[in-house]
């Protein structure tokens, strides 16, 4: 049955189930208590272990590397050369224009993106 994660204990019980679960078929009846516990395990976790945003600069970071895309490449998404380097290098903060910009065409999270620090 499945019930609320409310506990260590609940949520160590559901790890474990989702562990037994995983690979169920989609569609099935355990394939879809799979989708359930996931979506509570997640929710769990978003609530008790938050992740912090990552630094915009990692994040771009690692989405290029993801994307094969080089430098030249963030230029439509940042501007200029020059403009790409100061930002890479943590010496210009992110616009709002830019950060929708990258949100958009690289598909980085706004959290990600925004950084409490900057002043863009």
């Amino acid at each position: 049955m499945i019930r609320p994660i409310k506990t260590k204990k609940d949520y160590q019980k559901a790890l474990a189930r989702v562990e037994a679960l995983w690979g169920s078929p989609v569609g099935t009846t355990k394939g879809d208590e799979l989708d359930v516990l996931l979506t509570l395990v997640e929710a769990h976790e978003q609530k008790h272990y938050p992740m912090p945003p990552s630094d915009p600069i990692e994040a771009i970071l690692f989405q290029m590397e993801r994307m094969n895309l080089d430098r030249k490449d963030l230029e439509q998404y940042l501007g200029t050369k020059s403009r790409v380097s100061e930002v890479l290098a943590g010496k210009r903060p992110l616009s709002l224009k830019q950060i929708a910009s990258l949100h958009h065409g690289l598909e980085i999270p706004y959290e990600s993106l925004i950084n409490q620090n900057q002043n863009g």
